[in-house]
């Protein structure tokens, strides 16, 4: 196992390099750059002012170059200077990366807490009353816009109830005791639920009908064992590892996907902070959330990996570490 995760790991690392090579490539050849944003700013700055500023910023040197640079200082841990908020990048991350963190954990568990049980519910009443209520449900979920999704709670729970606040954090609302902060996680938190049970619904009601008709279920069954021994102890722990590949793409797609939510919401998370550092020309920025986002994708997949050989006593990494 140990030999494994070492290869893994420089797998992760090579992609992150790669990665970091074509952000920085796209974004580098986006029309434009700080300093025209600048002039447009200011009409009084010059051609020599502004020949001056992109010398400064090694705006004048080839793109290549400006990577090479940007390379050897993240290596030396400096991430650069984010033009946006004026300070250094990770100072201006960690905030948005600590809200987009609650937001993710929270609500990953609590659709995973409703959609297992749910799927589970239905595979094993296959084409009844229940299921087709859980299966309609689901598609419901899978087909609400998430920006529709979040402006119809703001309107029943904020407008028409009065009952929660419409968007914001409760640092910016210097909101201090336990019960007002968690009201402004509410309402994106079950926006970000309800878009995410409707898909693990489906996916664990698929795979465990698809595992409880294998050959191993029927002897299990033939034994005597009750129901809910065979769904649970034989049959849960095969029928969990397509859905763990999925929760663990789900990681990446949370981090740096919930744009819509976060901006209905007005949640400074990292979705907003990357699209608004690829729109100002943030190159520091925008280069530093999206590997964060690409890490964070490498780390569910090496987690899946390993939850596998947990679920799977078949699976084992010990002969590829020989």
């Amino acid at each position: 196992m140990s030999a494994f995760l070492v290869r893994r790991i420089m797998h992760s690392l090579i992609v992150l390099f790669v990665m970091s090579v074509v952000i920085y490539g796209l974004i580098g050849l986006m029309p434009g750059d700080p300093v025209d944003l600048m002039i447009s700013a200011d009409p009084d700055v010059t051609a020599a002012d502004a020949a001056r500023l992109r010398a400064i910023y090694g705006l004048d040197q080839p793109l290549w170059s400006r990577y090479l640079n940007w390379l050897s200082a993240a290596a030396a841990g400096d991430f650069g200077y984010s033009r946006l908020y004026a300070q250094p990048v990770w100072q201006a991350i960690l905030p948005a990366l600590s809200n987009t963190l609650v937001l993710l954990v929270t609500s990953l568990l609590l659709a995973l807490v409703i959609a297992l049980p749910a799927g589970i519910f239905a595979a094993t009443r296959p084409y009844s009353l229940a299921d087709y209520g859980i299966n309609l449900a689901a598609f419901a979920g899978i087909s609400m816009p998430p920006f529709w999704l979040g402006i119809l709670l703001i309107l029943v729970f904020s407008v028409i109830l009065g009952w929660l606040p419409a968007g914001g954090t409760a640092e910016a609302a210097g909101a201090t005791g336990t019960w007002e902060r968690l009201q402004f996680l509410i309402l994106p938190v079950a926006a970000l639920t309800i878009a995410g049970v409707g898909g693990h619904t489906r996916y664990m009601r698929a795979s465990m009908i698809e595992t409880l008709r294998q050959e191993y279920i029927r002897t299990a069954r033939a034994k005597g064992l009750s129901e809910s021994r065979v769904v649970l102890g034989h049959a849960l722990r095969n029928a969990m590892i397509p859905v763990v590949t999925v929760i663990a793409l789900d990681l990446g797609i949370l981090f740096s996907g919930a744009l819509i939510t976060e901006t209905v919401f007005a949640y400074p998370g990292m979705g907003k902070l990357i699209f608004d550092a690829i729109m100002g020309n943030d190159y520091n920025l925008a280069l530093v959330g999206l590997l964060m986002a690409t890490a964070l994708t490498l780390i569910g997949n090496l987690l899946a990996d390993v939850a596998y050989a947990a679920l799977d006593p078949r699976i084992s990494y010990e002969e590829l570490d020989a």
